[in-house]
């Protein structure tokens, strides 16, 4: 459950909790930090506590990458100071007597805003929606896959002989998701114990494939929800010797995992969806269209955003329910975006990032793209109809990591919403990522080339 520091307090005293993550997202969407006592966090920790920089500037290998400006050996890699914010605590039932904090990042001084710090990037788009008087609204879908082995048996068969969790395409099948309702129950319950509002959760497009939703929310609760989601879906399978895969594509003869994000702004006086305008054909205000013309107008620039890895283009395939075409559509799943929903719940979907995607980053790519769109009285083509995969008239969707960071590199438009350090930051992650896998030998090579060279 979601609860208050006064809460948090007594239940400490009381024993009923002994232990306090003390966690953030570093750039890969994971949550990072220390386990607490709950004594010491009650003593000083709630107020601040100290990481090591490097958190951000260490790849998904916890590699300490060379070249960040902000945190290397030539800085000393220092420390960073965490504040926590009293309104992420949450108590998580799947762990013995342990709560959840979340923190803030700055610099040693504690005073200055780290700002390439995910949840502060959030935080500035969030601000800056607020300031022309917008609350944005968000609801991530995440898809996964259930595997019936445990992390290290997939890990020391070298990631060979995947065993997923059903042998046939179990999308919305109530007989195959029983078999695996044990975890997906747990996973459901936990989550909604701990204070995030789930919805459901239903079988996917492949074999092996979960859907979790969970009700729509503001955005940075959103995003504070989604790396916990995350987080609690791996800790549960391991409690069941299972494991969960949110790889955007983790094989070639399966459906990818996405990400899809519905986004909406909400009027902070009258708490009504600015969307909404109930004279126009489709339901869609002016806002609203010059918002979704924003995003569309960004959408190959924040590539590297919204698909971080090498992995994540591998999932953009023709028919495949992951979107090929920086285009909307209403309630055309073959389109980048999808207008949804009606009335007060109308809203954008964009199809564009996998499981993979950070949530604060994507989210705070979209939103600032968005109010770019309002503020330029951007305007909004017709919507795309049909199969958008044979439609070659349509601007592509980036097709890899390489040319997402291109696009980044030579962008006019990413300035205008991201500052340079932000920018510099994330392109310099990009490449390290790339040039990672550049160097690598993998199985496609042994088995291409091995014997046939």
């Amino acid at each position: 459950m979601t609860i208050t520091f006064k809460e948090l307090k007594k239940q400490i005293e009381k024993k009923q909790i002994d232990t306090v993550l003390v966690a953030l997202s570093d750039m890969q969407g994971r949550l990072t930090g220390k386990r607490v006592t709950g004594k010491a966090f009650l003593d000083y920790v709630h107020k601040e506590n100290h990481f090591c920089n490097y958190l951000y500037a260490v790849d998904m290998e916890m590699y300490t990458v060379p070249g960040f400006k902000s945190s290397s050996w030539e800085t000393g890699y220092g420390d960073m100071t965490v504040k926590t914010d009293p309104n992420t605590i949450k108590v998580l039932p799947w762990l013995e007597k342990t709560a959840l904090i979340l923190g803030d990042c700055f610099e040693g001084d504690g005073k200055t805003p780290i700002q390439h710090s995910t949840r502060y990037i959030l935080k500035e788009a969030i601000s800056k929606a607020n300031s022309m008087g917008y609350q944005p609204m968000i609801g991530s879908e995440l898809e996964f896959y259930l595997f019936n082995q445990t992390y290290d048996e997939i890990h020391h068969g070298h990631y060979k002989n995947f065993k997923e969790s059903s042998w046939y395409i179990e999308d919305y099948m109530i007989f195959q998701t029983t078999k695996d309702e044990p975890y997906m129950r747990d996973l459901r319950n936990g989550l909604l114990d701990a204070g995030v509002y789930v919805e459901c959760s239903k079988g996917e497009a492949s074999p092996g494939q979960q859907e979790i939703n969970v009700v729509y929310t503001d955005a940075l609760s959103m995003a504070d929800s989604h790396i916990l989601i995350k987080n609690a879906a791996k800790e549960i399978a391991f409690k069941h010797n299972k494991a969960v895969s949110f790889m955007a594509q983790y094989s070639n003869k399966a459906c990818g995992s996405s990400s899809h994000i519905h986004n909406s702004l909400m009027d902070m006086k009258t708490k009504k969806n600015v969307f909404a305008d109930p004279k126009d054909k489709r339901g869609m205000s002016k806002i609203f269209k010059s918002y979704i013309a924003g995003q569309i107008e960004f959408l190959s620039d924040i590539s590297i955003f919204l698909a971080p890895n090498i992995n994540s283009y591998k999932r953009f395939q023709e028919g495949s329910f992951a979107p090929t075409k920086a285009a909307w559509g209403v309630d055309n799943r073959t389109a980048g975006f999808r207008l949804a929903g009606h009335g007060n719940s109308i809203r954008i979907e964009c199809r564009v990032p996998g499981a993979d995607v950070n949530p604060y980053l994507s989210f705070a790519a979209l939103i600032q793209a968005g109010l770019y769109g309002i503020e330029n009285k951007l305007t909004l083509e017709e919507p795309v109809s049909g199969n958008l995969y044979s439609n070659k008239k349509l601007k592509e969707v980036p097709k890899t990591l390489r040319e997402g960071i291109e696009l980044a590199k030579n962008s006019k438009l990413l300035l205008k919403i991201f500052s340079k350090e932000v920018l510099d930051h994330y392109i310099h992650a990009a490449e390290w990522e790339q040039s990672e896998y550049d160097k690598s030998v993998n199985d496609w090579d042994h088995r291409r080339y091995f014997e046939r060279v």
